[in-house]
């Protein structure tokens, strides 16, 4: 892979590390006196007993100030460690991990980009682990709370600057569902979801997260191409 594929992709998937943290949501009504300790037990306690969510996403990502074409579809999750986003904007485009690999498939290019799931740097992979492992307090420090429209802003800020993002911004709306994510990134990166329409415990077949490579698709290793950089 030459470089000019490369920086195509790293604009595809903005990296982030171990966002098993992100989405989050409070079984109570939230109002400004809230503690953080108490708005995290109650995010914690929602997802870590869920076995699957679906729920419709809308992603925008912007790099210092240079914003990229606004992107949404449908994510669902099944413990541990499986996750499919199924996109109907771009129409074709599928990020899938299966528990071991992950693959992102784009239909316009018919190209496959796979690695294994814990060697992945993509924002997106980590939050397969959100249903059965969210510990914020391992992940965060620093926890602050602000009114919000539609519901409360709880703001984490990164315990080390090992990892490529400073700070992380979730609104929590008072019926258990996350409404909006902010990861803000060391690189002056912003990567935002809309989240609408969450089901908790949906019924889901195994066979959504089987990715089968389509026919004459160029299949990419992206372990690979990392080895060959250095």
């Amino acid at each position: 892979m030459d470089n000019k594929t490369a920086l195509a992709v790293a604009k595809r998937t903005p990296a982030s590390a171990r966002l098993v943290l992100v989405l989050a949501a409070t079984a109570l009504s939230v109002t400004a006196g809230t503690e953080p300790d108490q708005l995290i037990r109650q995010v914690q306690d929602r997802y870590n007993s869920a076995k699957t969510l679906s729920v419709h996403f809308r992603e925008n990502y912007s790099l210092l100030g240079h914003p990229r074409s606004p992107e949404s579809g449908m994510l669902t999750l099944r413990k541990e460690g499986k996750m499919r986003w199924d996109y109907d904007r771009p129409k074709g485009k599928v990020f899938v991990s299966d528990g071991k690999n992950v693959y992102l498939y784009t239909a316009t290019d018919n190209r496959v980009e796979k690695v294994p799931l814990r060697d992945t740097e993509d924002m997106r992979a980590p939050l397969a682990f959100l249903l059965g492992r969210l510990d914020l307090k391992k992940e965060f420090q620093n926890f602050e709370l602000k009114p919000g429209e539609g519901g409360t802003w709880l703001d984490a800020f990164a315990k080390t600057d090992r990892v490529p993002y400073k700070e992380v911004q979730m609104l929590i709306a008072p019926d258990s569902s996350i409404r909006q994510l902010n990861v803000l990134g060391r690189d002056e990166s912003v990567l935002s979801y809309l989240f609408t329409d969450e089901r908790i415990n949906p019924a889901v077949n195994d066979s959504l997260f089987h990715f089968t490579i389509p026919a004459g698709a160029e299949v990419v290793d992206s372990l690979e191409y990392r080895s060959s950089e250095k």
